[in-house]
């Protein structure tokens, strides 16, 4: 990783206190869900992007669909496990609640690199002992696969769900995306999952965004849809493949003709063999 990068940066927050001078992914993310965990600095980088995107707000909520749809579909496959990497802030409808609502049983470990999310994850955690925050960048699987808390919650020897959603377009190519994802399929057993949804190239919108995204936030890297399909190789990707996130698996009608917003991110899930 980049000495100089903001994301670098990012990752010393939480040692010396949150940072308010820059916008953060997490709280960023929070701004265009309507949550109240943010700063002025993270609602005027939204308020740029929106000028590129007036439908960022819905391309979030498309996001946070697609979350659900793509838990309820694990529980479903018998996944009772779940590793949340980049998790966000916590809000409506996350991964536990959903997993949980199916099989009360369920395992989710979120893992963040903002402090933000370890407190206020905390606090609503403080009550469920099948759920866990942990404070953590993603770029060191090593690490966070021996933390306590992972190592206390999920067993490895039965299948995971990997999640990486809306996360890995704030790596760099330089960072090496696909070793790190490697990394945490070599970790989990056969019948594990991986779910990824990441900004794509799609529209000329979009690369006037990744522009916005890499000048205000330094990170956002909005890669065409054969990169992100790349992901998977290796793995059993599974129906309907790679597309744009409201064509993943939908609990309602799409309309034929998507729009810049619909195609601004896709999404596939493929299982380990």
């Amino acid at each position: 990783m980049r000495k100089d990068s903001p994301v670098a940066g990012r990752q010393d927050e939480h040692k010396y206190g949150i940072d308010t001078t820059r916008p953060s992914i997490a709280r960023a993310y929070d701004v265009v869900l309507n949550g109240k965990d943010n700063f002025e600095v993270d609602r005027a980088f939204v308020a740029e992007i929106v000028k590129v995107v007036p439908e960022i707000y819905d391309v979030a909520t498309y996001n946070r669909r697609i979350l659900g749809r793509g838990v309820r579909f694990l529980s479903g496959q018998g996944i009772t496990q779940f590793i949340d990497l980049g998790s966000g802030l916590p809000t409506v409808e996350n991964t536990h609640q959903v997993a949980q609502r199916a099989n009360p049983e369920s395992r989710v470990v979120y893992v963040d690199n903002d402090p933000m999310v370890l407190a206020h994850g905390r606090a609503l955690l403080a009550e469920n002992d099948r759920t866990a925050v942990v404070t953590s960048d993603l770029r060191d699987p090593a690490a966070i696969l021996a933390d306590p808390e992972v190592t206390r919650l999920i067993d490895f020897d039965r299948p995971v769900g990997v999640l990486l959603v809306g996360i890995l377009h704030h790596l760099h190519d330089d960072e090496d995306p696909r070793g790190i994802v490697e990394a945490y399929m070599a970790a989990v057993p056969p019948g594990s999952h991986l779910f990824i949804t990441h900004f794509c190239a799609s529209s000329q919108d979009s690369r006037d965004a990744e522009q916005k995204f890499l000048a205000l936030l330094g990170t956002g890297r909005f890669r065409t849809e054969k990169e992100i399909t790349a992901f998977f190789d290796g793995f059993e990707l599974l129906e309907p493949g790679v597309v744009p996130l409201p064509l993943w698996r939908p609990d309602e009608p799409v309309s034929a003709e998507l729009t810049v917003g619909q195609r601004l991110m896709y999404g596939g899930m493929a299982r380990k063999r």
